[in-house]
């Protein structure tokens, strides 16, 4: 039995595609093991998710453990967790969940920016599968970790609680530099890109801005937007909004609707289903950072927007540096970025990653299976040191 923990099912465009990008691997290599998505967000998980893999099932124990920490100090998450797994006495609300947890084969984190200072209970998880390990002898793993920025204090703990866990994984350097672990790879999702979704006639610019996570109002954004729009000489009619979450997402357009007349709009329902409009030669201008990962790797150049230093600048950055051919740009800068002139990752970077990540990846599951067939989709990254009970890898 394999158990996944992960923050799917908010919904969120990027949480839910490294999950599926999982469930799908597991789906072609062990399509009759059990497998559980222990998420936050369980029924809805279960919904979007559950046709990816025919024996999955959705719980959410470990993050109702972490929430119900006396504290949101990361320490005491961690130890109020890892004393829960030990002794399901203590939460006896989530003894079943606890006592599923100790039958499992490998208890997998898996990617994304979900563990540092902005969720610090988050923390405990990591505690949690080590702890569920101990009761069971299970393989652990965290991959395609966004460590950044860790809490304040944090980083002690956090480089403890990874040195019980067998396969360790970051997507920046950042991340990698502060585990003190090797060296990052890269994000799940190059595990096995998507494909786009069909589309006759592809809008020659497409915007994805937020209004979740930042200091920066929306009114600021939908300024700054518009007036790069207008540098570039954007009609309207030649653009296409995305939303990677339901309603956040549409908060900037809205705000100049008056100014968008003839764009189009792709809702979260419809890109899920879907796929990504993205094509060759787009222009995107995305804080979102899986949307710049898609496209850049769909052959489409854009301007990566921070909207948080401390969250959003090391996420681009980092897909920037491994040859995403997007430009950066911070919202605090006085001038309207220039528009790219690129084509996305270099197909020889999206092949060296997806090499990466099948090591990652059969780090944790073993070889895969003879007769499994690869999708045809392709994949990024530089080097990857992991340790691990089954393998020690060092490329």
């Amino acid at each position: 039995m394999h158990y996944l923990v992960g923050p799917s099912g908010f919904p969120n465009f990027g949480d839910e595609l490294i999950a599926a990008t999982w469930l799908r691997y597991l789906a072609r290599t062990e399509p009759e093991a059990d497998v559980w998505l222990d998420t936050h967000s369980p029924g809805p998980a279960q919904l979007l998710l559950g046709d990816l893999h025919p024996r999955l099932r959705c719980t959410d124990t470990l993050w109702r453990l972490c929430g119900e920490a006396s504290s949101d100090d990361p320490g005491e998450v961690a130890d109020w967790v890892r004393a829960a797994v030990d002794d399901p006495g203590l939460a006896p609300r989530w003894d079943a969940g606890i006592e599923l947890l100790g039958r499992t084969d490998v208890v997998h984190l898996i990617g994304g920016g979900y563990l540092n200072a902005l969720w610090p209970r988050h923390i405990g998880l990591i505690a949690g599968v080590a702890a569920a390990a101990r009761r069971c002898g299970a393989s652990t793993a965290m991959t395609g970790q966004g460590l950044v920025p860790v809490p304040p204090g944090a980083a002690d703990l956090l480089r403890a609680l990874a040195e019980h866990v067998d396969v360790v994984d970051t997507r920046d350097n950042p991340s990698a530099e502060m585990l003190d672990r090797g060296a990052s790879t890269c994000d799940d999702v190059f595990l096995e890109l998507p494909e786009p979704a069909p589309v006759r006639d592809p809008r020659e610019f497409v915007v994805c801005l937020q209004s979740d996570i930042g200091t920066v109002a929306p009114c600021s954004l939908a300024a700054r937007l518009l007036d790069t729009m207008r540098a570039w000489g954007v009609d309207p009619g030649r653009l296409a909004v995305v939303e990677g979450i339901p309603r956040v997402d549409r908060t900037v357009p809205a705000l100049l609707e008056s100014e968008l007349d003839g764009a189009e709009f792709h809702p979260f329902r419809e890109v899920w289903r879907r796929g990504l409009p993205v094509a060759p030669g787009q222009t995107w201008i995305s804080s979102r950072y899986h949307m710049h990962l898609l496209a850049a790797a769909a052959g489409a150049t854009g301007v990566a927007v921070s909207v948080s230093r401390g969250y959003y600048t090391p996420k681009h950055r980092g897909l920037i540096d491994l040859g995403s051919g997007w430009t950066f740009s911070d919202v605090d800068d006085s001038e309207p970025p220039a528009r790219p002139a690129g084509s996305g990752f270099p197909p020889d970077v999206l092949r060296r990653c997806r090499a990466l990540k099948r090591s990652v990846a059969e780090a944790i599951y073993g070889p895969r299976p003879a007769g499994v067939v690869e999708p045809a989709t392709v994949s990024l990254a530089r080097r990857l040191t992991l340790r691990s009970r089954r393998s020690s890898l060092e490329r």
